[in-house]
């Protein structure tokens, strides 16, 4: 295998990362979330654009903390690199497994799935269409991205946009249209304060920062970025504001277009709000936005997670030839192909929910890990050039960790049964790690020894 074979072409730039931090965040949740949120601060608008505006700070934080690290070592597989570097290769492979087998493809298969779902409601889809429809969506993300960074970037880029200018066009028109914003708590609201303020906060902001979390991906793609040192920090800091404004925006939209109250009894805010100004068929509207959002959410993960297969491949701790380039398109094929493989036999079995249900907390584990990494780097390599240095160092990365530990422990504290066993899921890549570990220094031993 020649060198060329390990290499990724550097080729995105800021807007690619800028658009595939937007893509990868905005899925589904900005169009159903804000009346979960609504109701756990008991129709209390005041709070509940505080813990959306302070979820988005927080991921900031995350954001500036790696926008650090990216331009200091700017390696395909991001965080996957950080935690390796800093705690060592099992922690390392332990996130790259459970990415792999759950979060990363188990997202994908989400999306494909209520992309399915969503299709329902512009044409009729059968149950036994619905798991075709599921599949070639991931077919089509894969196949795309197979082709090519260039071409997958590209996809990202447009979908993103039309999500984007979708979405702000519809607060707009909403803010424009609607008369019903008020930071009044609605009649009959309970009182929030003290203990019961905290407590509703805290429970609002764990169900907000998922509807945030995607922002890290685009770590996975540093080792594909065009001066990384400049542009890798710009695009995760510019991607992550954008989120926070539009996410606000598309709040106030809502509230505007249906009033405290009823925004928070809605089970599809974005839809009833729209519905309810502009009539019924703007359900369609919002039914194709959403479309296009889970596209090109897909497409953001297939873009940027593979890169740490990739890596891990390449550290000869999975599948060898997951470490391959693509001759022809340059990509990291053989990493996009399983994994995508793995994401449609998710999606047709139905099995991501549970799985997804029992471990996508234990992601929060390995982003603080991430962010702690920051200390390791500076106190290991105090001379490593460091072309961006995160601002307010160390509070800032420590109270990313400290938001990231409070998800953990709630997780743990209110439904233990559910996080041991995610955790137990994620154990069981101990033994595989240790097996490839054993495979890789025998055979290069044997390799020794043959030369």
């Amino acid at each position: 295998m020649t060198q060329s074979d390990h290499t990724l072409q550097r080729m995105l730039g800021l807007r690619d990362l800028v658009l595939i931090v937007i893509g990868s965040v905005i899925g589904s949740g900005i169009f159903i979330v804000p009346a979960t949120v609504l109701r756990q601060t008991h129709g209390h608008v005041g709070i509940a654009l505080l813990v959306w505006f302070a979820a988005g700070v927080l991921s900031l934080l995350g954001a500036l903390t790696y926008g650090e690290m990216g331009a200091a070592n700017p390696e395909a597989g991001g965080l996957y690199v950080y935690i390796r570097d800093a705690f060592g290769a099992l922690p390392a492979f332990l996130y790259g497994w459970t990415a792999f087998f759950v979060i990363s493809s188990g997202a994908v298969a989400t999306l494909a799935v209520a992309f399915t779902g969503y299709l329902g409601q512009i044409v009729p889809v059968s149950p036994l269409a619905g798991k075709a429809v599921s599949v070639l969506m991931i077919a089509v993300v894969m196949a795309v991205n197979i082709r090519g960074t260039r071409q997958g970037a590209d996809v990202q880029n447009v979908t993103t946009g039309i999500k984007l200018v979708a979405l702000v066009l519809i607060s707009i028109v909403l803010l424009a249209v609607g008369h019903q914003f008020t930071v009044a708590a609605p009649a009959g609201a309970p009182a929030v304060s003290g203990m019961s303020l905290v407590s509703a906060f805290g429970l609002a902001m764990i169900g907000v920062l998922w509807s945030y979390e995607g922002w890290q991906y685009v770590t996975f793609s540093a080792g594909e970025t065009r001066d990384p040192q400049r542009t890798f920090p710009r695009g995760i800091i510019i991607g992550t504001g954008v989120m926070i404004v539009v996410y606000l925006l598309a709040n106030v939209g809502y509230i505007a277009a249906l009033g405290p109250a009823r925004a928070a009894q809605s089970d599809r805010i974005a839809a009833d709000a729209v519905a309810s100004l502009l009539g019924p068929l703007a359900g369609k509207l919002i039914a194709a936005v959403i479309l296009v959002s889970m596209f090109s959410a897909a497409n953001g993960i297939t873009i940027t997670t593979p890169r740490v297969y990739f890596a891990m491949a390449r550290d000869r701790v999975f599948f060898r030839k997951m470490a391959e380039v693509h001759p022809r398109f340059g990509t990291p094929a053989v990493a996009i192909f399983w994994s995508s493989l793995w994401a449609m036999c998710l999606a047709v079995t139905g099995t991501f929910e549970q799985l997804l249900t029992y471990v996508v907390f234990v992601g929060w584990i390995f982003y603080g890990l991430g962010a702690i990494s920051i200390f390791v780097y500076r106190r290991r390599e105090p001379d490593m050039v460091r072309p961006f240095r995160v601002p307010g160092y160390p509070v800032t990365p420590l109270l990313f960790v400290a938001s990231a530990a409070a998800i953990v422990v709630n997780t743990m504290v209110t439904q233990p049964g559910r996080a041991f066993l995610g955790l137990g899921i994620v154990l069981l890549g101990a033994p595989v790690f240790f097996i490839w570990r054993f495979r890789s220094r025998r055979q290069a031993g044997e390799a020794l020894e043959s030369s």
